[in-house]
């Protein structure tokens, strides 16, 4: 039975839960602090997830940014900047986007069975699209990246797609970053929308860490059994610490 990704989810919020401004400019929430912070993440991950509005609206990089990061990937014989993962059930994306165009880590677009030939014709040789079923679980995304090799999944947003994650029980990290300013405007995107979630007021999620990030602050909840606290050692060997 192949085992399933460890999986990090990774998010920014103000202080009154919101992602974003109702309008543009995007609304920048982490510091440099964090921004570093999220890279050291993604340098330990085989895989970083976004939604398709994500890829659309912010055209996204999704790269390791350090080169001394970069350099220890590619010492370990991997790419220099994990592979990239979005899913789309229209296949509404730009094949000239930064996904596709920036790096050349692999490139993975998940879609219904209905329109893989569709999307597989307009990406092309630009990403490895994957059809599953009538629609795409997370539970089946997931384990199609652990059948590909992947260990650790790191998932960036936006809001529906952490709503998803979050409400099929399959995040083993939440962590979570509080920008010091209120949104205050209810057109604003959310960090989490409306879902049937585990962590309920009757079983609360276990708090592993809480710590400064200059003005900030990160929130990190154990989600599951795989999730190491404090120092203890994590998936691979790998210390949380190194990720943080």
């Amino acid at each position: 039975m192949i085992d399933r990704p460890y999986v990090i989810l990774n998010a920014a919020m103000s202080i009154d839960g919101y992602l974003d401004t109702a309008s543009p400019p995007r609304l920048a929430l982490s510091n440099a602090e964090d921004f570093d912070r999220v890279d050291e993440i993604r340098a330990h991950c085989d895989a970083i997830l976004v939604g398709a509005r994500t890829v659309r609206l912010d055209n996204p990089r999704l790269l390791v940014r350090s080169e001394d990061r970069r350099s220890r990937r590619q010492a370990d014989g991997l790419s220099p900047s994990p592979w990239k993962v979005t899913v789309t059930a229209t296949g509404d994306l730009d094949p000239q986007s930064a996904f596709f165009s920036a790096g050349d880590s692999q490139k993975l677009v998940y879609c219904p069975k209905s329109a893989f030939k569709r999307i597989r014709d307009r990406l092309g040789e630009r990403a490895t699209v994957v059809g599953l079923g009538r629609e795409v679980t997370v539970a089946d995304l997931v384990d199609d990246l652990g059948e590909r090799g992947a260990r650790n999944l790191l998932v960036e947003g936006g809001g529906t797609v952490l709503t998803q994650f979050l409400a099929s029980d399959l995040v083993d990290e939440l962590q979570l970053a509080i920008a010091p300013f209120f949104v205050g405007d209810r057109r604003a995107p959310r960090l989490i929308g409306d879902g049937d979630f585990p962590w309920t007021a009757g079983r609360h999620a276990p708090l592993a860490e809480s710590r400064h990030i200059g003005d900030m602050v990160l929130l990190r909840y154990a989600l599951s059994e795989r999730c190491p606290t404090g120092d203890a050692p994590g998936r691979d060997g790998l210390r949380i610490r190194s990720f943080v």
